[in-house]
């Protein structure tokens, strides 16, 4: 592929994305507005959260357990199968109990988020020399705090913690989606 074939496909791709900034805008202010309603049930959020990972799941376990099939020949089949049918049961338990699911995701979520924060802080530690080392030691220290604040919280903070993390998510992709839109419409 020639620049000029190269440039001219990035043009024709810039001037579609231009024509639709009004629907990045669209989208983001529904993304907003779902994080607006998860905001004000939390518990519902939650539970729509842990019915996502655990449709995930479910969905991962069934490919795997066909990628399995496709690869009898490789001497893991029977790990692979049963890596698959085993990933495929823990969807279908967590969705069958999503509360008690909550509580275990919201501990993984706090252990993951300090053992983020303490990682952070070592490479932040590790990069004294390089300039703007303090930036990421400050990430960590939050981040370490924020997990140890979700720890010190479970397991009553199951009940809500992941329906907020939802609703930020979703307020912050739909700010993004609004933002880009607009900057589309302005270029």
């Amino acid at each position: 592929m020639t620049t000029t074939n190269h440039t001219s496909m990035l043009s024709r791709a810039f001037a579609d994305v231009h024509a639709k900034w009004s629907w990045f805008v669209g989208l983001g202010l529904i993304f907003i507005v779902l994080g607006a309603v998860a905001a004000g049930n939390l518990l519902l959020a939650t539970i729509v959260t842990v019915y996502y990972v655990s449709a995930g799941m479910i969905v991962a376990g069934v490919m795997q357990i066909v990628q399995s099939l496709r690869v009898k020949t490789w001497g893991g089949f029977l790990w692979w199968m049963l890596s698959g049918v085993l990933y495929t049961a823990a969807g279908v338990v967590t969705s069958m109990n999503p509360l008690l699911a909550s509580v275990f995701l919201t501990l993984m979520l706090a252990l993951l988020t300090v053992a983020s924060g303490v990682a952070r802080l070592w490479l932040g530690f590790q990069a004294r020399t390089d300039h703007g080392w303090g930036w990421i030691v400050a990430s960590g220290v939050v981040t370490a705090i924020a997990g140890l604040v979700f720890l010190l919280g479970w397991p009553v903070n199951s009940l809500w913690l992941l329906g907020l993390v939802l609703a930020i998510d979703l307020v912050f992709q739909g700010c993004a989606l609004v933002g880009l839109g607009l900057r589309f419409r302005a270029a």
